[in-house]
């Protein structure tokens, strides 16, 4: 991986990250494509439509289904799915946290059923990497502990000396494999855990980069605590950060997370929420959102936005979507999804200029004046 810093704005950062499959300019979203697919849209959309230079596909999912040794015989994900630019494989660690009534963390890893079928496996920090060294991403998040927010301060410091065991474990196991190599194309990041305590996230933050990572993330956020505590806490913690490598905020969130969190030195971002979102009558737009399912749009010509130049908004109206979604027809999910994830792209392209502009207050102030309007 190479990476590059271009500009800064306060602590706004526009970045460069360029790996085996793609160059990256940050700040950068990250379509989810859990199971090797993002909802509702296919390869073609992410490249022509989108031009999308990375997507997240789960460690968890693939492991499951299809597997990742069946991954590995078709090519790898970019062979499997087509896709020619840069995937990120997140860890399975959220999924352990989400499905946590199948799930037990213990000292050594985690031991989950499958939600699929309900058998019986178990994750380590190096079957983690050995599964992501199947899928052949670019970008690999190692094993970490996720704990809900509220939680006991017990709770949390077990979450910390956990996460940096296995980061330590998960980095010379890594290192080890390229130098017989293994995932010599492949990165890896580490995963910055504390809840919203400061004290802990700077112990977390200091620990596992004293480690040779290629970048780190912020995880355990966004996982019920309020919004000002979530932005609080990346601030403090984003400058515990090595300042010459990616710094990734895992699953978050809203446009204002995203406007609000590059203010604070995020470069890269990564959330369910603009597909899921399409598909449930929610789509997003410069003065705010639109619930497409209202009678309101039963007679409106307008496009979703008009001032969006995505695929959805250039063909079709808001009177069309409406009917599409009323009649649960499934091109409303295509068109619908197209249209989210090209405003959260063209959201943080916009921020990028702003940044190397010297202008990112001024964006801010104007994003936020577009919705109060």
């Amino acid at each position: 991986m190479q990476f590059n810093v271009d500009a800064t704005c306060g602590k706004a950062r526009a970045c460069t990250i360029t790996t085996a499959h793609s160059t990256i300019q940050t700040p950068i979203f990250m379509p989810v494509g859990t199971v090797g697919s993002v909802k509702a849209l296919d390869m073609a959309d992410m490249t022509e439509l989108l031009d999308t230079q990375i997507i997240l596909a789960n460690t968890y999912h693939m492991y499951l289904r299809p597997g990742d040794e069946t991954v590995a015989k078709m090519g790898g994900l970019h062979g499997y799915t087509t896709y020619p630019n840069s995937f990120l494989t997140d860890s399975g660690g959220f999924q352990a946290f989400s499905l946590s009534d199948i799930s037990k963390p213990t000292e050594s890893g985690i031991e989950f059923r499958s939600h699929i079928d309900g058998s019986k496996h178990f994750f380590t920090p190096e079957k983690v990497i050995d599964i992501q060294n199947n899928l052949n991403s670019d970008i690999m998040m190692i094993l970490d502990d996720l704990v809900a927010l509220p939680a006991t301060q017990e709770r949390i410091k077990t979450s910390i000396q956990r996460t940096t065991q296995w980061a330590q474990q998960s980095i010379d196991y890594h290192r080890y494999n390229q130098s017989k190599g293994i995932g010599i194309n492949q990165n890896i990041f580490a995963i910055i855990q504390g809840g919203t305590d400061f004290n802990f996230r700077t112990q977390s933050a200091e620990e596992l980069c004293a480690m040779d990572y290629d970048g780190f993330a912020i995880g355990g956020l966004s996982v019920g605590e309020s919004n000002n505590l979530m932005y609080d806490t990346v601030e403090h913690t984003t400058p515990l950060m090595p300042a010459d490598k990616p710094r990734y905020l895992m699953g978050v969130g809203t446009p204002e997370d995203l406007v609000e969190n590059i203010e604070r030195g995020v470069d890269m971002f990564d959330c369910v929420m603009p597909t899921r979102n399409a598909r449930n009558g929610t789509l997003f737009t410069t003065f705010g959102k639109v619930n497409i399912k209202g009678a309101v749009y039963k007679y409106d010509a307008q496009p979703i936005d008009p001032d969006c130049q995505c695929y959805t908004c250039r063909r079709y109206s808001r009177a069309y979507l409406h009917h599409l979604f009323r009649s649960r027809e499934i091109t409303y999910f295509r068109l619908a999804s197209l249209h989210n994830l090209h405003y959260y792209l063209w959201l943080v392209r916009q921020a990028r200029e702003a940044i190397i502009a010297g202008q990112f207050i001024e964006f801010k102030k104007d994003f936020y004046a577009r919705r109060q309007s």
